[in-house]
């Protein structure tokens, strides 16, 4: 190509043309730089923030690190669709424009710290501390090593946060919360009132009379989102688990009667409780002599008592032997019959007397009855390595072209088909599928698309799951004619609740003029009830909703509220604010609640205005080359 490049270059016409494309190539450099003409064009850059940048390479690293995290916390693997779904990628990214808008202002403030002050905040990190209380290199180095971070990066990293710290605090030193404010959370929290109720029942509503076609298609048209189908999505799933893989007729009772008497002490056996008593002597003799005491007639409680013992020093309570923490007491005490008092016994912190209350004996489960559970747990554990194995296979088919359920077949396995599940794992008639790990696999499912070749699921008991979209049904709008039942139905429903709430109106109405809530209840049929106590947390007895009513009047004043029974009315009968306690500590824990939530706000507000002055734009298609997909 280079010697036809140099011959048609030697005519004038050539030299022209030449002289014409050398010059498109430089302009082409010095509009898009060296550097992107090299790399192909590909920026390089998920966000900017003012001048501050933020890389590809960097933002891949904090997704991970975070990825890794989670997936330490829930003990479960994560797939990169499945984090998507869950908004881990964007979480990770808002909160490094908000590191990068608070490093753009301390660069501007001219912040600094030096390294002697950034090496002894590492000192002092509680975290890097040995048992002796002192810095612990090992641990330190043990943290880059686990972090993927040298020293020189670590330190850069920590000059970072803490002139970010320096910023924060700045804004929130000296801040506290208003005492006006904190009196009136307080009161908010410890008011209590009390009620007397009854409540109308749906069926003092009436006769509903069905409503005409007119009125129910208005109906229809005003609730129209109501009917809404959502998005269904129709999918294979292949599953193979150590359980789905076992064959439990496969091993033999032998093995299994093996198994059961390996495991029968640990996981078959109910051992043995007894409930104790128990007095420790600081010597023999004074044991022995309270033991001649007993046998002359005196009982245990009144050696206890001539003690001058609490029933926590003397009752020992309902114990195993192995719950016992003397092996000595526990010997006795469980060679004793019930009622008996021991004789003096030598223990761990003295001499002892010990007496059996009760005994509840101890139970083994039969082998015929967990024989069954105990073949599948082994069948399942000698099917964890044809797991592995199978993966392999089905990973080596799906590189080669073939579908989840081609790679099923092509293995003797089989892939079950869902057709049209939604996100909650419902289909179209509302009831629920049964989809093996939907918690995992549902997300994923939405997160992906149809002939996207996703990655496996790992579940927790060391199996994998396959799946492939194989059609998306949006979400739309339903007919009339296909929900006319259901608009029937509600349509009543909210009829009844008009209705309910009308009567119960005037009923407040009544109540708020003097009426008796007593004679209210009889004329509507029903019992007068009483609740007490009652806090804006809730009681135990009232819904969320009744609570909030009871709380939205005066302090003697009537109300009603929605209940799954009906429609309930109710009179505040009693509203107590228990004075203030000096020193009660929890004054000083709402402060600093409060002050914790003014902080966070403040500072929040803060970088929302840094990043609104700054600038901030995101690549969304970098980040998507960072995440992979």
């Amino acid at each position: 190509m280079l010697d036809g490049m140099r011959k048609a270059s030697q005519g004038p016409i050539g030299k022209v043309v030449m002289a014409v494309l050398m010059g498109l190539i430089i302009v082409s450099f010095a509009v898009w730089g060296v550097g992107d003409m090299l790399r192909g064009f590909t920026p390089d850059t998920v966000a900017k923030v003012g001048s501050t940048k933020i890389s590809q390479q960097e933002y891949s690293n904090k997704l991970q690190s975070e990825l890794y995290r989670l997936q330490r916390q829930i003990r479960q693997p994560l797939t990169p669709s499945q984090a998507r779904a869950l908004g881990l990628d964007a979480q990770v990214l808002d909160r490094m424009i908000d590191e990068a808008a608070f490093d753009e202002r301390a660069r501007k403030m001219g912040l600094a710290i030096s390294n002697a002050t950034i090496a002894q905040a590492v000192r002092d990190d509680p975290g890097l501390k040995g048992p002796d209380g002192k810095f612990d290199a090992g641990k330190f180095n043990e943290y880059l090593r686990d972090s993927g971070l040298t020293e020189a990066t670590f330190i850069a990293q920590q000059r970072d946060v803490y002139l970010r710290q320096q910023l924060q605090y700045s804004l929130v030193e000296g801040l506290s919360a208003p005492q006006a404010l904190t009196q009136a959370l307080l009161d908010a929290q410890n008011e209590t009132r009390a009620i007397s109720y009854f409540i109308l029942p749906a069926a003092a509503a009436g006769d509903v009379p069905p409503p005409s076609e007119a009125v129910l298609k208005a109906y229809f048209d005003a609730h129209k989102l109501q009917w809404r189908a959502p998005e269904y999505r129709s999918f294979d799933e292949l599953v193979v688990t150590p359980a789905s893989l076992a064959k439990p007729d496969s091993v033999s009772d032998a093995d299994a009667r093996a198994q059961y008497d390996k495991d029968k002490a640990a996981k078959y056996t109910v051992p043995e409780k007894r409930k104790l008593q128990q007095i420790v002597f600081p010597s023999e003799a004074e044991a022995t002599e309270a033991d001649a005491k007993i046998k002359a007639g005196a009982s245990l409680d009144d050696i206890a008592k001539a003690r001058k013992l609490s029933d926590a020093d003397l009752n020992l309570g309902d114990v195993t032997k192995a719950g016992v923490f003397d092996p000595a007491v526990a010997d006795a005490a469980f060679a004793l019959p019930q009622g008996a008092v021991s004789t003096p016994i030598k223990g761990r912190f003295g001499f002892v007397l010990v007496k059996v209350l009760s005994i509840t004996p101890g139970s083994v489960k039969p082998f015929d009855e967990v024989k069954g559970a105990i073949k599948q747990e082994i069948a399942a554990s000698r099917a964890v390595d044809q797991v592995q194995s199978l993966h392999d296979k089905i990973e080596d088919a799906r590189g080669n072209g073939k579908s989840v359920a081609e790679a099923a077949k092509s293995l003797g396995l089989t892939a079950t088909v869902y057709n049209g599940v939604d996100r909650d794992g419902l289909d179209a008639a509302g009831a629920k599928v049964n989809v093996p790990d939907d918690k995992l696999v549902l997300p994923a499912v939405f997160a992906s698309d149809v002939g996207v070749d996703d990655e496996p699921i790992a579940t927790k008991d060391g199996g994998y799951v396959w799946f492939s979209v194989t059609k998306i049904e949006p979400a739309h709008d339903r007919s009339f004619a296909e929900v006319k039942d259901k608009v029937a139905a509600a349509w009543r429903v909210e009829e009844m609740a008009k209705r309910l709430a009308a009567d119960a109106a005037e009923a407040v109405k009544k109540l708020d003029a003097g009426a008796d809530i007593a004679d209210l209840a009889k004329a509507a049929k029903a019992d007068v009830k009483t609740a007490k106590d009652i806090r804006r947390g809730g009681v135990d007895g009232l819904t969320a909703d009744v609570t909030a009513a009871v709380f939205q009047v005066g302090p003697t004043g009537a109300g009603s509220a929605s209940t799954p029974q009906g429609r309930l009315v109710f009179k505040v009968t009693a509203d107590a604010l228990p004075p203030p306690t000096p020193g009660d500590p929890q004054v000083a824990t709402t402060q600093d609640r409060l002050k914790s939530e003014m902080s966070s706000a403040l500072v929040e507000q803060y970088v929302n205005a840094l990043k609104r002055e700054l600038g901030v734009s995101v690549d969304r298609r970098v980040m998507q080359g960072a995440e992979g997909g």
